[in-house]
């Protein structure tokens, strides 16, 4: 029936889907049936199916290729997210769309940088009339912060500069990290995380970033290289800024600073009343200042977006498919390959590199 929720399935059984998945879905069950979680492993999936059952109750185990195959075969799902580990889940979504699956994608947009990236959207702009929806999920543009920050912007004027300084605390014993495939990423916590603080900003500044020059080190022999960046970057408006990514630190700090010529925008990183999320602050140009808390919410306001989506899809039916512009793989390609020019400066001493183009 039209009007019956999708029904979709998970690829992938690890932290990230037994943390974060399946609480934020189990937060909007009216809008879904999870209808089966697919790990390589049976373990793995065992694992996250006893956590999903709380809540899906008929949510299927698959594993393995003969897994994959009926979830594959399965015409009852509509959608399937595909949150595996980095080199693992690189050619998934363009399997899946040439079956007309509705694919929503886990950040980066690539996990090899901007070459896949190019190679991907290729194959994108061609199969689009396989399959209705190829999403990637990038929280950080459904983040409340920056969706009302991104409304601000108009009260501090003309960009004059920009900060962003990430200063993180990740190293080989963060169970989040401790994987080999992350240590396999080119780029490795660089790429994998930064994609966030870029969407970030791209987000607030509403405009693109041509170029950037960046020098890169390697500081932590527990950590793939880079775990540090520090890079200028110039934004097709004509400001310019600084972008500092510090892997480990013993001092956590995320921040974005957007200086106008009428006040300031600042959006930090923190928590208040036991809840995490982001202080937005607006500094005007007569001394004063607002400031407003927003509780992490990002995860389940792109769920929600891409199950909306898949309802319009399916509802529809006529081949005018509509992706909401923030899942767009786009918008994931764009953040990639400015993290990738970075990257290439690095390797050049700092030489300018212009941003490729999506």
């Amino acid at each position: 029936m039209a009007n019956q929720p999708p029904q979709i399935a998970i690829l992938g059984a690890g932290i990230f889907v037994r943390n974060t998945y399946i609480p934020r879905l189990a937060e909007i069950s009216n809008l879904l049936v999870l209808k089966a979680i697919w790990s390589r492993s049976e373990e793995s999936a065992r694992g996250a199916v006893e956590i999903a059952k709380k809540f899906f109750p008929d949510v299927e185990c698959k594993w393995g290729e003969a897994g994959l195959n009926e979830i594959i075969q399965d015409a009852s799902i509509i959608g399937v997210a595909v949150v595996l580990a980095g080199q693992t889940q690189a050619n998934f979504p363009l399997f899946l769309f040439t079956l007309g699956r509705i694919v929503l994608k886990k950040k980066p947009a690539a996990a090899c940088r901007v070459d896949m990236i190019t190679k991907s959207f290729h194959c994108y702009d061609k199969l689009i009339t396989c399959s209705p929806i190829w999403a990637v999920a990038e929280n950080y543009r459904f983040e409340p912060a920056f969706v009302e920050g991104k409304k601000l912007m108009a009260e501090i004027g003309d960009i004059i500069n920009i900060h962003v300084i990430i200063e993180g605390s990740m190293n080989s014993s963060n169970p989040y990290y401790s994987s080999s495939w992350r240590r396999d990423f080119i780029g490795g916590f660089i790429l994998d995380m930064g994609v966030h603080f870029i969407s970030g900003l791209r987000m607030l500044v509403g405009c693109e970033i041509t170029s950037v020059s960046a020098i890169t080190s390697h500081v932590d022999s527990t950590l793939p290289p880079p775990d540090h960046i520090s890079s200028t970057i110039q934004l097709e408006n004509g400001s310019s800024g600084v972008f500092v990514m510090v892997v480990s630190s013993r001092s956590p700090k995320v921040l974005w600073r957007i200086v106008g010529l009428k006040g300031t925008l600042q959006v930090e990183r923190g928590s208040k009343d036991g809840k995490h999320g982001y202080t937005v602050v607006l500094f005007t140009a007569d001394g004063q200042s607002k400031s407003w808390f927003y509780p992490f919410s990002g995860v389940t306001e792109e769920l929600k977006t891409f199950l909306s989506d898949i309802s319009l899809a399916t509802l529809k039916n006529d081949g005018n498919y509509h992706v909401e512009p923030r899942l767009s793989f786009l918008e994931g390609a764009r953040d990639v390959a400015v993290l990738d020019a970075m990257l290439e400066s690095g390797k050049k001493q700092g030489a300018p590199v212009q941003v490729k183009k999506f």
